[in-house]
């Protein structure tokens, strides 16, 4: 038998015996709490020698003899907990005593300062509300105020309800991330944009290039595919006469995992009617600004970040420095890579560059393919400060409208924060018949290849047909805009629950 599996038992063992005398911890419906552990701290002066109840969970025990002192910990912090055997009596003085680390206790007792300058409860009267039955990663180390909790990092995320309990860091980043889309909707509402939901079901996955995942629909005997976007049905809905709408929902990208990709994630996208790239970039401005404010306090926040060789670094990035940065990406690949744009105008002269500066170019098919590929290799890793980058390849922008003096390059840019990308903007195309030239375009790359090219579309095109005001429109991902406001290592610090492998 393990150690957790001993421990189990002898817990358990410990709950037959509470039922056996008639106190079912399991059987409370509620327990009125009048404060918490952090109120009892700020608001001393006023609470002392008041009768308060709080309840939390156990985190540790200490003392001997017949004066006690544990720790009971609630969503807002800790308090100390001072138990004594004269005021309890003998028999619920040694019921406390028998308590295990975990256990979760309802308290009354009277608000005081100890003397070593302690706030604590002086307890009068505890309730066990529910037993632990496993022992929980709490050392030492969490009477200081830190926690060490689960150092195995799969079973972090795997058993997150432990990880929250043991980590107070992590929890406060997915705190933080919770406040970040509070801040985007307040922000969106007080502009105007309306809030709306679009299926995740659909028949063709559209508005990106990523491969979907498929399900079965039983009633309709239908393979359909899991939205990996949320643009084409809210541009329906700019259509359909609609000027402001936004939606922050689920996606589901059929790819890789990394500490920067989950392959369910949570999407943001807005689109504004009668408004074109440059309006766009004013909204990211004002709403980062907001964002920012919401997490850390303030538009500046320090971030770290790994370099290409590895080293930490930290770096101040300010929001408020308006306007930001724009630059075209192939003046950035002629500035970090020593690429000019005149090398990048045809396939073979493209891939010749790129062989050139050490990257393989056999799979390569596209310029604009190359171009990009060249952009995250030499630009990015420099975009610290609020960057826009613009003039994206035609092959690359299925959805977003030419440049009128060279229909080779989109307007389109991307936002990139502490060499992060962190948003993805169109000024959108709402010519039907240029549309449908793009997805054909796509479905010859996908015939050459290209898993994740985009589908063609009839029904979008359809809704073109019928007349689409110039639109502005933007996609954040959530999840890693949070990663970099909060300095989170690996993108599953910032999701309650990732995808992982089934245990064995």
């Amino acid at each position: 038998m393990s150690e957790e599996q001993d421990i189990r038992a002898q817990r358990l063992a410990k709950l037959d015996a509470l039922r056996a005398e008639g106190r079912d911890p399991y059987a409370h419906e509620k327990f009125p709490v009048t404060h918490h552990a952090r109120q009892i701290h700020d608001d001393f002066d006023s609470l002392e020698n008041q009768t308060v109840t709080i309840a939390g969970r156990l985190t540790s025990m200490r003392g001997k003899g017949k004066v006690t002192f544990a720790d009971l910990r609630d969503e807002t912090g800790r308090i100390q907990l001072f138990v004594k055997f004269d005021e309890l009596g003998e028999a619920e003085y040694a019921r406390f005593k028998d308590l295990d680390i975990g256990d979760i206790l309802g308290v009354r007792g009277v608000v005081f300062r100890t003397n070593t300058g302690e706030v604590s409860v002086r307890v009068q009267e505890y309730v066990l509300l529910a037993k632990c039955l496993r022992p929980l990663p709490i050392g030492k180390e969490y009477e200081g105020g830190h926690a060490y909790g689960l150092t195995d990092v799969e079973q972090r995320y795997r058993m997150r309800y432990v990880d929250l309990l043991a980590t107070p860091d992590a929890r406060e980043i997915l705190k933080q991330r919770s406040l970040l889309v509070q801040a985007i909707r307040r922000f969106l509402d007080d502009k105007g944009f309306l809030e709306v939901e679009t299926p995740v079901l659909q028949v063709e996955a559209g508005g990106a290039t990523a491969r979907p995942f498929k399900t079965h629909h039983n009633a309709l005997d239908y393979d359909f595919k899991l939205r990996i976007s949320l643009e084409l049905f809210l541009k329906r809905l700019i259509v359909g006469g609609f000027d402001k709408v936004y939606e922050i929902g689920r996606v589901f990208r059929n790819e890789g995992v990394s500490t920067r990709h989950n392959p369910e994630f949570t999407l943001l996208e807005l689109y504004q009617a009668w408004v074109n790239l440059e309006d766009i970039m004013d909204l990211v401005e004002e709403m980062y600004v907001a964002a920012c404010v919401a997490v850390n306090g303030s538009p500046k926040f320090i971030a770290r970040r790994r370099t290409a060789e590895g080293e930490l670094v930290e770096e101040e990035i300010d929001f408020s420095q308006r306007p930001w940065t724009r630059l075209s990406m192939l003046d950035g690949i002629q500035r970090y890579a020593g690429i000019a744009p005149e090398e990048l105008t045809t396939l073979a002269s493209a891939k010749a560059a790129l062989e050139r500066v050490g990257i393989p170019s056999e799979r390569e098919h596209t310029v604009g393919g190359i171009i990009e590929k060249l952009h995250e290799r030499f630009t990015q890793p420099h975009l610290i400060q609020p960057t826009f980058i613009v003039d994206f390849p035609l092959e690359t922008s299925p959805l977003a409208k030419k440049r009128p003096d060279n229909p080779n390059l989109t307007r389109r840019f991307e936002v990139y924060v502490a060499a992060q990308e962190l948003g993805n903007a169109f000024s959108e195309i709402n010519d039907p018949i240029d549309q449908r030239e793009r997805f054909d375009n796509q479905l010859v790359q996908k015939a050459a290849g290209d898993e994740e090219a985009h589908p063609m579309d009839e029904d979008f095109l359809r809704a073109l047909e019928y007349g689409m005001p110039p639109t502005g429109g933007l996609g954040i991902g959530i999840d890693r805009l949070a990663m970099v406001l909060t300095n989170a290592p690996s993108i599953r610090d910032v999701i309650l629950f990732p995808l992982l492998r089934p245990e064995k």
